[in-house]
């Protein structure tokens, strides 16, 4: 099961920190992504890391905003997004990929979580 949250209301230029907790599972044996779904649109992968966290990969409109990270003590992963942007709004996923490279692309996982909204305001 994969938990989201952080997401929440932030003007323009703020900051969130999401996090996504992982339980039932052995939590180092997945890659962990982020992926977000704007009104009326697709889903959009956004990050991911390495099952041990040496290995990230971003999505380029976003990179210079985002870290992804991981605490495989805690069954942990977070997106930390910085100078938010009205189109940085939507509903953000977690999701899990077992054993397998990173991967950027949605049916590549195996488990996903229920989202957090993020909703930026200009």
């Amino acid at each position: 099961q994969l938990q989201a949250s952080g997401g929440g209301l932030v003007q323009a230029g703020g900051s969130l920190r999401l996090s996504c907790a992982a339980s039932g599972r052995t939590f180092s044996d997945y890659s962990m992504g982020w992926f977000r779904q704007a009104p009326g649109k697709e889903r959009q992968f956004v990050a991911v890391i390495s099952r041990s966290g040496d290995f990230t990969n971003y999505a380029d409109s976003v990179k210079d905003r985002l870290t992804i990270s991981r605490d495989n003590t805690k069954n942990t992963v977070y997106l930390q997004v910085n100078s938010l942007r009205p189109d940085d709004t939507a509903v953000y996923y977690c999701a899990a990929r077992r054993y397998r490279p990173i991967a950027t692309v949605a049916p590549s996982y195996d488990y996903w979580g229920q989202g957090t909204l993020v909703t930026v305001s200009s």
